[in-house]
Formats: C-alpha cells, structure tokens, sequence
C-alpha cells in the first residue's frame, strides 16, 4: 500500500501501515501524514465506508470457487495465478490475459488454438443454446442455466466481457436510448483487442439482430488498424468429437468486428463513415484516472449517442460521473449501479482496499 498522502509537502517516513480507522480503506505512514491529509480525505471518508460496508454484496457469486476467487485473493492467500493453475487454465487458450504472466507471451497463438476453451464441452459454451433466450438475463445463474453449464465451470471469468456488453444494452434499452426494433446494432468500445476472441464465445440473445462492433483503443497495435474479424463460430472445447468442431457449429447472426487503434475523438470521423454507433461502451475505462478522456466526453456530448461505462469499484465510478458532470453539467442518465455480470476474480494490488473486479459497476449518459 502507498501513503495517501505520498506526493505532498513532506516525503513519506517510511511503509504505509497505518489504516484510517474511518472507511479502513486508505492507509498512511505516519500520525503527521495522516493529520496533514485529512482536510483532502474527509469529504470521501464516509463514502468510502459507505461503499466498504457492500463488500459481502461485491463478493457475493454463486459459483463453488467463489470464496477462493474474492475474499483469498483480496487476502492474499490466492493470487490470480494460483488460482488458474488450480482450476487447469493457467496461461492457456483465451485464459492467457486473466493474469500478470501473460503480458510476456504472444497472445494470438494462445486465443486462435483449436481448443480456445481449453475447457471440456460440459464446462463451456463451445456450441449454441439448447433454447432461444425468452427472458431477460439478471444474474449468473441466469446464464449459467441457460447455457446449461454447471457452478464449478470458470468461463464466467471470460464471459464477463460479452455479458457485460448484454447488460449495457439492457440498460440503454430500460432508458429508451436505443430502439428495441433496429435491425442492426453497431456498437463502439474500447475493450482490450483479446476480447474480441471472448465476444465469440457469446451469443446474441435476440438472433435477428445484425450486431457490428468497433473495437477503439490505443492499445491495438498500429499494424493491427483497421482489421476486421467476422465471428461466425464459437471458440472451441478440448472434445475431439464434439460438435464444435463442426462447420455446422455457427452463430444464428454472425457478429463483425473491426480495430481501431488510436483515442475515440481522433477516430470517430473514420468511425463513422460506414456505421454511425447506436451505443458506445467503455469498459474499465478509468475516466478519472486519464485526462485522454477530456476530448472523447466533449465529443459523446456533441454527438448525443448514448454511452455506458464501467470500472473496477463504485468510488472509480464516482469520480467519473464528477469528471464527466464537469463537462456535461448534467447528472448520469443511469446511475452507478452494481453490474451483475462483473467478473468473479478479484483484482490484486489495487490502491485501495475496497473489493475491485472487472466491469464491477456500471453507469451512462
């Protein structure tokens, strides 16, 4: 843990161990650095309690796994390493960005391998529904009770992403900010590039709908630029003879994908000459944390296309409706509220002790 008050008038005398005894969530190295911080963490200490005492409810998954993927991570007892390890995917197939390790080996021939899943057919969904979706998805066990997978399988760890996408356009829908009758769905994100091997493990819930989507970020590799991927098929489980394997094993309306690398406000104008987006959403997009969002905010706002984002607790969130109520001067049309598809894998090393997970809170305007 760094001090809370590390960067100000007087250096830091020594480790952070000193926790305020308020939210229990900053720490400081001495009685000084804490007295002197105090005028800056008073005016969040009572929110940061308020958003500690929901951390039963952050932690709250359904799967068997859940105790070692949330409170033995936050403890320190499980790393996200020692964890995939456990469950047999460690640096593996599409598992190969879910932890720190990952960031050293080349990425595209993990998620392209024939068995992407690395998982049996009974633990992942290589291969479409039993069922056409006929209710709205709320939780987990939603998914997994349609999808027919049992609570010990961990592609909830990957599904996060797509299913994320699912609840952002629930959210718009709820709102009336994009039509239920379109036809077509062009979508702008800003998701790592690997996701668009996770978005294929998904399927669209309404199947007539033609979903574009344009993957925007100055992670995506210049020589990558402009790539466009059409995901027609499932990623594929370890069964030789499953039917994944099959050319028949396709999606009912296939989904395309294109890269941009580069910030959204400098991409939007070629964005924009074949689709213009129903719904842009920035997942994780740490808004408050990047003055990078400045100009994307004053462009949304010109624009007027709805957007959803998400970040890894409610305070990042709070700080990014702030940021964006700033240039806006309006309040978001969809509060912060808890995302039930967040990933159920804690995140380590986070500079605050509140409990972060991917895609764990969602708002829009």
């Amino acid at each position: 843990m760094e001090c809370a008050a590390k960067g100000g008038q007087r250096r830091c005398s020594g480790s952070a161990n000193r926790r305020c005894g308020g939210c229990g969530t900053v720490f400081y190295c001495s009685v000084s650095h804490q007295t002197s911080h105090w005028g800056v963490h008073k005016e969040e200490c009572g929110r940061l309690k308020q958003q500690m005492s929901s951390m039963l409810l952050l932690n709250d998954f359904p799967f068997t796994f859940s105790r070692e993927a949330t409170h033995q991570v936050c403890e320190k007892v499980e790393t996200r390493c020692s964890f995939l390890e456990k469950q047999g995917i460690h640096r593996v197939g599409l598992w190969i960005c879910e932890c720190r390790c990952g960031d050293s080996i080349n990425l595209s021939d993990h998620i392209r391998s024939d068995n992407a899943w690395s998982l049996s057919n009974k633990l992942c969904p290589c291969k479409g529904p039993l069922c056409i979706l006929n209710k709205q998805l709320t939780s987990w066990n939603d998914y997994y009770e349609w999808r027919d997978i049992p609570l010990h399988s961990p592609v909830a760890l990957l599904l996060h992403w797509p299913l994320t996408i699912y609840q952002s356009i629930q959210l718009a829908l709820s709102k009336q900010l994009i039509s239920e009758t379109t036809d077509e769905l062009a979508r702008n994100g800003t998701l790592p590039t690997c996701c668009i091997w996770r978005v294929a493990c998904f399927t669209s819930c309404s199947p007539t709908v033609r979903v574009h989507i344009d993957f925007v970020g100055p992670g995506i590799p210049h020589d990558r630029n402009g790539e466009r991927t059409t995901l027609c098929s499932y990623a594929h489980c370890t069964e030789v003879d499953c039917r994944c394997k099959s050319s028949k094993s396709e999606f009912i309306s296939p989904i395309t994908v294109t890269l941009h690398s580069g910030f959204y406000h400098d991409r939007y104008t070629q964005l924009t000459k074949e689709f213009i987006p129903d719904l842009i959403i920035a997942p994780n997009a740490g808004i408050a944390a990047y003055k990078t969002w400045l100009p994307t905010i004053e462009l949304i706002k010109e624009i007027e296309i709805p957007a959803i984002f998400s970040d890894y607790c409610e305070e990042a969130c709070h700080l990014a409706v702030n940021c964006i109520s700033s240039v806006t001067g309006c309040p978001p049309i969809i509060p912060i509220q808890l995302n039930p598809f967040r990933q159920p894998l804690a995140v380590e090393d986070t500079a605050l002790t509140l409990p972060c997970y991917s895609n764990c809170f969602l708002f829009g305007i």
